[in-house]
């Protein structure tokens, strides 16, 4: 299957929706809402759009967590270590997933996980929490739900920064921590991921530079606000960000 050649206002398209992006993944997720309908409209169909994008962020999600890392954390009952190894696995477990099966079903899923990790997340940031909040999800529970958002990571990854924070708020995480932490785990995932796409015909690697450069650049924007934008502030983004794609995707149905 071709990947079509892109023009120069295509690019230029790309880097700026790869800086935005950036930004957004380092402090909330979400990111491959823009990267994805960035590249269906530079022409690329939805599956390399899907492969292209996760390729070319991983530059900026890598950079964004090395420059958050002193903020990362254990998660509850499991460490930092266990939760990144299950985001390796599950990782590697979703991207062959996507290499065998069209990515439709989980394409119509998105919105209502996106609706679904929206509401945890404001449940879970801005309810008072008690001192041992961690405590409350047991390491099984917590395992199992980190391993099925790193399949869906590899497999589609819209809307998993959302999910994880979700996660790890309800976990007991800080909205800080939560963020760092998060941005390690999407790092481990979408590696693995990106290991695999790579080796695909699918791929427009001019787009994917051109994302890559933006989303470097973003990725960097977004770890220097994680240290200085206000904790409520920050939830107060990530709900409205959560809403605001939440409708988009329902809409674009």
């Amino acid at each position: 299957m071709a990947v079509p050649p892109l023009d120069l206002p295509a690019i230029l398209l790309l880097a700026c929706a790869g800086l935005l992006a950036g930004t957004q993944n380092a402090l909330a997720g979400g990111g491959s809402f823009i990267t994805f309908p960035a590249l269906l409209l530079a022409g690329l169909n939805p599956l390399a759009a899907n492969m292209t994008s996760t390729i070319a962020m991983f530059p900026s999600q890598a950079t964004s967590a090395i420059a958050g890392r002193k903020l990362v954390d254990d998660v509850g009952p499991l460490t930092f270590r266990q939760m990144f190894a299950i985001s390796v696995v599950g990782g590697i477990a979703g991207a062959f997933l996507l290499r065998i099966t069209p990515p439709t079903f989980f394409a119509q899923l998105v919105p209502w996980l996106v609706l679904f990790a929206t509401a945890m997340f404001a449940w879970g940031a801005f309810r008072k929490q008690p001192l041992h909040a961690a405590s409350r999800m047991p390491a099984w529970g917590l395992a199992l739900t980190q391993a099925a958002i790193a399949v869906y990571g590899g497999y589609f990854g819209g809307g998993i920064g959302f999910l994880m924070l979700a996660a790890l708020t309800i976990a007991g995480q800080q909205i800080r921590a939560a963020t760092a932490t998060k941005n390690m785990l999407a790092m481990a995932m979408n590696a693995s991921a990106t290991l695999i796409f790579a080796f695909s015909n699918l791929i427009s690697w001019p787009a994917a530079v051109a994302l890559c450069a933006g989303g470097i650049g973003g990725g960097l924007l977004g770890s220097w606000l994680i240290y200085r934008l206000p904790q409520r502030v920050m939830r107060i983004f990530v709900v409205c960000v959560g809403a605001a794609l939440t409708v988009w995707m329902f809409l674009r149905q």
